[in-house]
């Protein structure tokens, strides 16, 4: 009696379902280097109330500003690592090979980097929030600003982690490269809450986000194609 074999997931989405299985296995297997991150985040943050003292009002004014800084920094530290596996063992130059197309297999590595580093961000901000006396509503925004925000860090990140890709002291010039596009990101984010905080509205900050979210997704994978062909040539 034949047995019948377990259906196959086709075309593209299987492609894409098992390269990020993949990364994400990757990166649990290197539990050092995605922890480092998470916990420079909480360091950072940890030690701007230690040195400020116990003024509450203060601290609820740069709470969002603070957090918002520490993830950008902790998705910085992450980025090195993207794509620089993948390069050193030759996984990159078979994926250029595919006839799907690179920008396309650049997304799944992208998905698996938010939720390896932003996602614990996202779950942890309550907590470090709470050092800064922050109400329940502005947690609220802020997670809700993180959730949104930090996927297009990891998407201008990418951007960055490809153009740097084989440089020496790449992560010297990553950062120079990066930071000032982040702002757009920081601005926006920690805006929402401190709008939020004066009970001002917090949907034209989170609109921006939202088209910022959409145009890195959208351009951001086709951009990093573009620079890891450069980098393999």
């Amino acid at each position: 009696m034949k047995t019948e074999k377990p259906p196959v997931m086709p075309g593209l989405l299987g492609v894409f379902v098992a390269l990020l299985k993949r990364d994400l296995l990757l990166g649990l297997r290197a539990r050092t280097e995605v922890l480092t991150g998470v916990f420079f985040m909480v360091i950072v943050a940890s030690l701007f109330p230690l040195a400020i003292g116990a003024d509450l009002n203060l601290l609820r004014v740069i709470a969002p500003g603070v957090l918002w800084i520490g993830a950008l920094l902790s998705t910085l530290l992450t980025l090195p690592r993207l794509f620089e596996g993948d390069h050193k063992d030759g996984t990159l130059e078979q994926l250029a090979l595919t006839p799907s197309g690179l920008h396309f297999l650049v997304y799944p590595k992208l998905l698996a980097h938010w939720m390896l580093s932003g996602l614990p961000l996202v779950l942890l901000s309550p907590l470090v929030a709470l050092q800064f006396d922050l109400p329940s509503e502005l947690v609220w925004t802020l997670m809700i600003t993180l959730l949104i925000g930090t996927p297009s860090l990891s998407a201008i990140g990418a951007i960055g982690a490809a153009l740097t890709l084989g440089v020496r002291g790449g992560g010297v010039l990553l950062s120079l490269l990066l930071l000032p596009l982040f702002i757009p990101v920081l601005v926006f984010g920690a805006g929402a809450v401190e709008a939020q905080a004066a009970q001002l509205g917090v949907e034209a900050h989170l609109s921006i986000l939202a088209a910022l979210l959409l145009v890195s997704w959208t351009l951001g994978p086709w951009a990093c194609a573009g620079a890891l062909k450069v980098a393999l040539e």
